[in-house]
């Protein structure tokens, strides 16, 4: 028996039509796929660093509020480096392990970030880098590397112009009358890029708005309160009175030398100006009732944000074109300056002079 024409081509029209029917059935399943658990790890140099602490303080409200937005369950883990960056490369790889979508690293050394991304590139797993700013040609080694934070030279400059300013205006800063500023500067860790540039661009600002300086001390106290209480008190010994400007790379340290001031039983009137950075609760508390002059706000409630949209985006896939990254890498907040004289904020929680 003959077979016509049409009925030959009945099979592949089947085919062709079952084909395209599969082919639409995997295209909705992959369309109603939604990943319902975002996986962020975070490892911090130290969770007891006054400043880390209220930043992830900040990023944990941030959590629950992107969870609310976006209807996805977001797992967060957060983990303690104590300081160690064999530590904290034992944290990352556990993270990795774990099946993190994104990880968020405060590096412990900033020099030591290869064994982290080298992880993290082969299981491709995006990496934000957060707080304490690695080298730049470490961090273009690999295109889903991150960096969250702020300026250091933009916090020292204007260290600088804020403790020039108080200088300048306030009555019986020069105790000596000789017209010479003498000062005192806190520094945070050794070889730290933010400490080196704060000290250098703050000495540098108070120069460049017209001041001569004498250098009376000079101590690192690693960010550290009671360290910096401790060396501050060995200053106060030898120079006493003498001394004009205290300069801290951080609030803590700025804490610290107050209460060597307070240890010694120095009276109110003749404390040096005491200037900080980064506006944590307890340094902005010192500038409210006037011990500290001021501080240079680091605004850890724009990073935590910065830090969670992107982390988010990197998460499920989605663009990265709104989150104002520069240079394919960075993420950046500016400082405000704080001063108790300053016009407050619109949240009213500080006064801000600029």
């Amino acid at each position: 028996m003959s077979v016509g024409r049409s009925e030959r081509w009945i099979p592949a029209a089947a085919v062709l039509l079952l084909a395209i029917v599969l082919a639409t059935g995997c295209a909705a399943s992959v369309k109603k796929e939604k990943k319902e658990t975002v996986r962020i790890g975070v490892t911090l140099y130290d969770q007891y660093d006054t400043f880390i602490s209220e930043l992830m303080n900040c990023f944990s409200e941030q959590v629950q509020e992107k969870q609310n937005s976006l209807g996805v369950m977001i797992s967060l883990e957060v983990m303690d480096a104590a300081g160690s960056q064999s530590t904290q490369n034992d944290q990352v790889k556990t993270l990795i392990e774990k099946g993190c979508d994104v990880i968020c690293v405060n590096l412990v050394d900033r020099t030591e970030p290869t064994t982290i991304t080298d992880m993290a590139e082969k299981a491709g797993v995006p990496i934000i880098f957060f707080n304490r700013e690695l080298v730049a040609e470490d961090l273009e080694r690999w295109d889903r590397l991150y960096y969250v934070g702020a300026d250091a030279f933009q916090s020292g400059t204007m260290q600088g112009e804020l403790a020039a300013a108080a200088f300048q205006s306030l009555k019986g800063a020069d105790k000596n009358g000789d017209g010479i500023c003498q000062y005192v500067v806190l520094e945070g860790e050794p070889g730290h890029q933010d400490a080196t540039v704060r000290t250098e661009l703050s000495t540098q600002a108070l120069i460049d708005q017209g001041l001569e300086l004498e250098k009376l001390g000079y101590a690192i106290a690693n960010w550290n309160r009671a360290q910096a209480q401790t060396k501050f008190a060995q200053t106060l010994t030898q120079y006493k009175d003498r001394i004009e400007l205290v300069l801290a790379n951080n609030d803590d340290m700025a804490l610290g030398a107050i209460d060597a001031l307070k240890a010694a039983g120095i009276s109110r009137e003749d404390w040096p100006i005491i200037v900080g950075i980064d506006g944590t609760a307890v340094g902005l508390a010192a500038v409210e009732n006037k011990e500290m002059y001021g501080t240079i706000y680091n605004d850890k409630e724009g990073q935590a944000e910065a830090m969670m949209n992107l982390a988010s985006a990197l998460a499920l896939g989605e663009s990265l074109d709104d989150l104002k990254i520069k240079d394919g890498h960075y993420i950046r907040l500016d400082y405000k300056t704080i001063t108790a004289v300053g016009e407050a904020s619109d949240s009213g929680d500080f006064l801000v002079t600029r």
